[in-house]
């Protein structure tokens, strides 16, 4: 079994948050997977679905961010799950926006849910890290993080969430960099068509009168 964690704050103030992409990414999946609707458990809103072949039970914490552990933990121990069974979805600072890179274990950055989920389970959970950039200065981090996508952000927003759902079954699979490469993929914007070169007799070329 595959527990598949959004990040993100409870509520319609905190909807469209930056903060709230992990939300919005395991929307898009349990939408996507046809998963059974969301029901209040472990502290949170969980959804039970399969992706592919793996059984999943999708998890909303509904703590406020910075006490997401509590939700992830109790239902990690309710299913005696380990640390590699458990995938992440959260925004991230250092990534540009929509940026998706997924990593096993390491530090918190900072990330206060994270720090959180690290502290009930230990640092070995499986991360996909949804960008949203960084304001440039340190002092602006937690406005940003708290603060709505712009309009002109909403369509790259809602081609990385189509494109995580999407790819969410190489990502049950764990196969991490498969997923990372078709995320990439469905999410490059559009090649520029090529020019045609011009041959002999173009519309450039003198005509006899």
């Amino acid at each position: 079994m595959l527990l598949l964690v959004g990040l993100g704050n409870p509520g319609p103030k905190y909807e469209m948050n930056r903060h709230n992409v992990g939300f919005m990414a395991l929307d898009a999946i349990v939408r996507r997977h046809a998963f059974a609707p969301w029901r209040l458990r472990f502290e949170g809103l969980a959804a039970e679905g399969t992706i592919g072949d793996a059984k999943v039970l999708a998890l909303k914490p509904q703590t406020y961010m910075n006490d997401s552990g509590r939700s992830v933990g109790a239902a990690a121990r309710f299913y005696k799950l380990a640390p590699e069974q458990v995938v992440v979805l959260h925004d991230e600072l250092d990534l540009v926006p929509f940026k998706v890179k997924v990593k096993r274990g390491g530090g918190h950055a900072g990330h206060n849910g994270v720090r959180d989920v690290d502290a009930h389970l230990g640092p070995d959970f499986r991360r996909v890290r949804i960008g949203i950039g960084h304001p440039g200065d340190k002092e602006l981090v937690l406005h940003h993080a708290l603060s709505d996508f712009f309009k002109a952000e909403r369509p790259a927003l809602e081609k990385v969430l189509d494109a995580i759902a999407e790819a969410a079954p190489l990502l049950a699979q764990g196969n991490d960099n498969a997923f990372m490469t078709k995320v990439a993929l469905l999410t490059q914007p559009p090649r520029e068509p090529k020019a045609k070169k011009e041959g002999p007799g173009t519309a450039d070329t003198p005509k006899e009168s």
